[in-house]
């Protein structure tokens, strides 16, 4: 079911978007050569509590996985999302790493996404990031009232396949509040003019996730991976529909 936020509800998004947001900015500080994820993971937990909030994803379940370990899921190159932290991995220069930040607060739900730069990146990775960012701006742009789900689809999948990139198979967006995961989904390609109609009051977290090589993934329990080992870059915005310009509550 989709629901409809009241002025309340949406309230209580922008505290636990803000949130999100805030850490986001902070870890393009600490994001550098030689840093392990763990230190990342303990850096966003600590964050997320001190102002308040619960990590969303840590403790998260879906059949046939272990709760999710983490805060944050931490996507190395290859890795397109639900990377795990770990000790053992040591960000290199040259690397990106797609962050994805959900936070719980007043019983409703942030969450975003962003990829960043371990130092100096190849040029061939800077457009990858390039195009992905736009993708997401592609598709917020179409998140307006009276739109179709489909719109912000085609906006981020013709987008991709015109750069020469491929959207993750399987992969989508969704709608979001009192759960993290709410309907309807949002996929990253389709059909303008198709799927649940939007409205004012519904909030949606975009996210598009496109690999260099393929759209082919490999699962490894809650990780994705791009099955041929090229790089994959992710972005993620909540926004609220509004009966204007689609408002982006994770923004810092």
């Amino acid at each position: 079911m989709i629901t409809i936020k009241n002025n309340n509800e949406i309230a209580k998004m922008r505290e636990s978007n803000r949130i999100v947001a805030l850490l986001l900015h902070k870890l393009e500080s600490i994001i550098k050569p030689g840093i392990s994820t763990w230190e990342i993971d303990q850096f966003s937990d600590d964050l997320i509590r001190a102002d308040g909030g619960k990590p969303a994803f840590k403790g998260y379940t879906v059949f046939g996985l272990d709760p999710f370990p983490a805060a944050i899921c931490t996507s190395v190159n290859s890795c397109i999302v639900h990377g795990i932290p770990s000790r053992k991995q040591i960000l290199q220069e040259g690397d990106i790493i797609g962050i994805d930040v959900g936070v719980y607060k007043n019983g409703y739900y942030g969450d975003a996404a962003c990829t960043y730069r371990v130092g100096k990146i190849a040029k061939e990775t800077e457009r990858l990031l390039s195009v992905t960012q736009e993708a997401l701006d592609r598709g917020i742009s179409q998140a307006r009232h009276g739109a179709r789900v489909g719109d912000i689809s085609y906006a981020i999948g013709s987008y991709v396949k015109a750069q020469g990139y491929f959207v993750a198979d399987n992969l989508t967006g969704h709608g979001i509040g009192a759960s993290l995961h709410e309907d309807p989904l949002i996929p990253n390609f389709g059909v303008k003019g198709k799927g649940p109609r939007l409205k004012k009051g519904m909030t949606l977290a975009i996210e598009p996730m496109v690999n260099i090589g393929t759209n082919q993934v490999i699962e490894n329990g809650w990780e994705f991976f791009v099955a041929d080992k090229t790089l994959s870059a992710h972005y993620e915005n909540t926004i609220l529909i509004t009966d204007g310009e689609p408002e982006i509550l994770s923004v810092y």
